[in-house]
Order: structure tokens, then sequence, then C-alpha cells
């Protein structure tokens, strides 16, 4: 996936989604409150430069490209959203920053520093924070199509504060926020502005049927995300109908 044109990379998207989606969780539905930690403020769209001694490509892919590929998917979601409020009338304020970590309470959210292998949309401080070695590596891993889906869903949290959508449980919370990201996804396919190599919607199937929540886990408990067929429907909802399959009304 790229914006204009279709990049392919090795590696099981069904493995990366295991390791940073259920892994991450977006930190309970991405509603936490605070102002980021250090590193300092960071514009959309600027997403810093992963460190060079531990980040070092492997061979599958480089630096460059994830900073390349970041960029574009940051910036895409930007002007998506912004053209969706403008189709409605309204006005879109992008998220306010994009901020970069390393190290475990690096960053804070709510008065708590962020773990390691984690991204999360803080509503307060208005920011996107992932960290920057654990993304690299999933990049690497399954490639820029991650990208899009981590961004895609993240910022989705960040549109869901800005209509004032606030549900009772998290997992109301999170799977909107999956079919959101597949609307971003699937318009931007629709409209040509990334492209989908083959096998790609295989792999997103895929990938999604592995992160849904412990089949003990309570679909009330804090922080659910849902099972893995709840979070395949709800993004290939969004992906195939747009914005109209997501209960944004």
């Amino acid at each position: 996936m790229g914006e204009k044109a279709g990049r392919r990379r090795p590696g099981p998207l069904a493995g990366l989604l295991v390791a940073v989606v259920v892994a991450a969780g977006c930190l309970g539905g991405g509603l936490d409150q605070g102002e980021p930690g250090q590193p300092g403020p960071r514009r959309s769209g600027q997403p810093a430069s992963p460190g060079a001694d531990s980040t070092r490509a492997d061979g599958t892919t480089s630096v460059a490209e994830f900073k390349q590929d970041f960029s574009d998917a940051v910036g895409i979601a930007e002007r998506y959203w912004t053209d969706r409020f403008r189709d409605s009338g309204k006005q879109f304020r992008p998220i306010r920053r994009v901020v970069p970590y390393t190290r475990s309470g690096e960053v804070s959210c709510g008065g708590e520093g962020l773990p390691r292998n984690n991204a999360v949309y803080c509503s307060a401080g208005d920011f996107i924070a992932y960290d920057v070695n654990w993304s690299v590596g999933a990049f690497r891993q399954v490639g820029d199509a991650f990208l899009f889906y981590l961004l895609g869903h993240e910022y989705a949290h960040g549109v869901q504060v800005r209509l004032g959508i606030r549900y009772n449980f998290t997992i109301q919370q999170e799977l909107q926020a999956d079919c959101m990201a597949g609307a971003y996804i699937g318009d931007n396919v629709r409209s040509g502005t990334l492209t989908l190599a083959e096998g790609d919607l295989d792999e997103f199937r895929e990938g999604l049927l592995a992160v849904g929540d412990d089949p003990n886990q309570p679909w009330f408990a804090e922080g659910s995300h849902g099972t893995a067929e709840q979070r395949t429907d709800s993004f290939f909802r969004g992906y195939e109908n747009s914005l109209d399959a997501c209960g944004l009304g």
C-alpha cells in the first residue's frame, strides 16, 4: 500500500497486528487526558526521525521509507477528514501533535507514562504518541499497511472527540474506530490516493481475525476492543461502505 503506488513488502500482516494492535490496545480507547511529556511538540504530519542506533535498516525496509510512509499516512488522514468535515459544512481541526518516543514513561498521558510497544491518541493534549522502535520493527515485518491502519485507527479516536462521541463502553469506541479506519483506507483506495497490492485485502482480513480480545474477556470490561469477528466486520463495513456504516450520524 502506498500513496499513488502499490508497494508490497514481505511478512505476514496477521503477525504484525497480533504484535501491535493487541499489545498496544490503544491504551483504553485513546481517550486518556493529558499533555505529552518529552520529547517536545511536533506538528502533525512531521514525525520525528527514528533513532539511528536502534532502527538501522535490516535489509527489508529503510528508515527513510518508514519516515516517508508515516508522513504520507498522517497527511492523507488530515486531508481525508478535512474533506469529510467540509462535506458536512464543518471545519476540521487536525490533530495537534504526533509525538514519537523510545522509552517507557518518556511520554505521559493523564499523568501516566506510556509503555513501550504502544500507540495512543490522548484527547486533552490532542496528540498521537507512538513508540518509534516498535513501529519501525512492525513496518519492517509487514510494511506500510501497518502504518495506514495504525494512523487510521488512532486518528479516528481524535475525530470521535471532535464530534463529541463518547460511548459508555470501550468496545463501542474501538469498533467504531476500526470502522472509521476501514473507511479512511477504502475511500482513499477508491479515489486512487492509495493503491493496494495483490493480496493486501486478504492480509487485512487475516490480520484482523487475529486481533480480537481474549475469549474470556467480558465485552463490557474497560479496554475491550471486540472479538476477532467484531473487529473484522467493523473494519470491512467501513472499507466497503465508507463512513455511512460507522454510525457517526
